[in-house]
């Protein structure tokens, strides 16, 4: 169990808002739990981790293509998936305070404050409980380690029972009769409209089994108990891959993915220890196979990325609802039998990823707080985020030593050159001091400074966030120079 880092987290969680990457959303009303609004560098952050999962999934994988469907989806979509039926989790009540909890969050916010020993074993209860369905014991586990309403402070309990965690709404605006047939649900995953498009994205993109279909977008959770900043939201968004494979050979490409997965990860330069696999006790009844790739946030080692083996079950579902034939004929030789493997409906190897969980991810590992020794003796401090340069918000800050001589002028040159090409940041206020400060805490990889040589040579110094090193450069080397490192 990894040690959880509180002060941390609370630290990265302020430095988020300050430094314009979240904002509580609806914040003069006093925010909406579990809902949060992206500033202006959170949403270039999260723009360029999008692309570069879409770059990596789609342009550098020719038997991968994507699609972007509806939020909205027919009703029976749901049924079908098992959604409507199955989409719940088993939730208690406090008597006295009214507040609804899921089971399982309850208690490891409880456990979250026993020693690592005793949190292990009731966690480990915990799972062998709920992997057997077992409510009655959950109750009991709860009751033995008197476990309390956070809001009450009291253990007055109801029983535990299912809650469904879609949202519904109605669709067009004339009331019916049937209000049933009104209903719709915001979704609460992308996969399936992966899935009803099969067919659809096979044809027009003339795509042969094994390929994949790849697509991100928003979700809907009604999370009882959403907590732990942005982990754990109501809305939040999805990176999922569906892979359609022959029967047969699910198990080869579910472990190509787990390897394929964690490699995108560690290509960013985090440290392959901050990483670990965690396979599934408790199997769906569809799957064959299904392992979370964790990462260590400052909460301790927490799911990030599942990796799926889901079988043929999900088209087959849509065949059976909407009466249509969802399959695809294989002409492949069959070397057992001498003849085309035929029709069949493909199994599918999922890669599902939460994009914000991915940004809490690459903020949390970038996050630190450096003590700098000064010539005098003294000690400088910094808050610095080690964004990955590649996904870096603001790639290159250009900056003017002073307002006046010519050099914001040349300055502003520089940055209408450049901004062509990558996001700059032009900024003349303040001490060139605080001015690398401020970048250093958004993430901003390379600042150049255009000072009274720039006059004489054309050049400017740069400066590296990382080492903070500095050196001269021709302007016109700039930009390839950050492309360069960029890449």
């Amino acid at each position: 169990m990894a040690t959880n880092d509180n002060n941390n987290f609370q630290a990265i969680i302020a430095h988020a808002k300050e430094y314009g990457f979240v904002f509580p959303s609806s914040e003069i009303y006093d925010g909406l739990s579990a809902v949060y609004d992206y500033g202006p560098w959170g949403s270039e952050l999260k723009k360029n981790i999008r692309d570069y999962w879409w770059k990596s999934m789609t342009q550098l994988h020719e038997d991968i293509v994507g699609v972007d469907a509806a939020i909205f989806m027919h009703p029976t979509t749901w049924k079908a998936s098992g959604h409507v039926d199955n989409f719940s989790d088993p939730m208690i009540d406090n008597k006295d305070s009214k507040k609804r909890y899921r089971v399982d969050h309850l208690i490891e916010a409880h456990a979250e404050g026993l020693p690592p020993k005793e949190a292990d074993a009731l966690l480990s209860t915990m799972d062998q409980l709920l992997a057997k369905d077992d409510y009655n014991g959950l109750k009991k586990l709860i009751d033995e380690y008197k476990i309390k309403c956070a809001i009450s402070g009291t253990s007055n309990w109801t029983e535990i029972r299912q809650f469904n965690l879609m949202f519904k709404t109605e669709f067009g605006a004339i009331a019916s009769d049937n209000d049933e047939e009104n209903i719709v649900y915001l979704r609460p995953e992308t996969a399936q409209g992966i899935f009803v498009n099969f067919l659809n994205v096979q044809k027009t993109a003339r795509m042969k089994v094994p390929f994949g279909i790849a697509q991100t977008g928003k979700a809907f959770r009604n999370e009882i108990v959403a907590r732990q900043f942005i982990f754990r939201m109501r809305e939040f968004e999805q990176m999922e891959m569906q892979f359609f494979v022959r029967p047969g050979t699910e198990g080869k490409w579910y472990q190509h993915w787990k390897t394929e997965r964690l490699n995108w990860h560690l290509s960013l330069g985090i440290p392959a220890e901050k990483f670990r696999y965690h396979d599934h006790t408790k199997l769906a009844h569809y799957a064959k196979e299904a392992c979370d790739i964790e990462f260590e946030f400052p909460i301790g080692f927490k799911e990030l990325e599942g990796i799926h083996s889901r079988s043929d079950y999900d088209l087959s579902q849509h065949q059976q609802y909407s009466k249509k034939k969802i399959q695809y004929y294989d002409n492949d030789i069959d070397p057992a039998t001498g003849k085309p493997y035929g029709n069949y409906v493909p199994y599918v190897v999922e890669t599902s990823i939460g994009l914000d969980r991915m940004f809490l991810a690459i903020l949390s590992n970038a996050y630190q707080e450096e003590t700098i020794p000064k010539e005098d003796g003294t000690n400088d401090s910094r808050v610095v985020l080690h964004i990955p340069p590649k996904l870096a918000p603001v790639k290159l800050a250009i900056l003017p030593l002073t307002r006046k001589d010519g050099l914001p002028e040349i300055a502003r040159s520089i940055m209408n050159d450049c901004r062509q090409e990558f996001y700059c940041f032009y900024e003349e206020k303040d001490t060139i001091g605080k001015r690398y400060r401020r970048m250093d805490a958004i993430g901003t990889p390379f600042c150049i400074t255009v000072d009274h040589q720039t006059k004489d040579d054309h050049t400017v110094t740069i400066r590296y966030r990382d080492t903070m090193t500095q050196e001269r450069l021709p302007i016109s080397r700039v930009i390839e120079l950050v492309k360069e490192k960029i890449r």
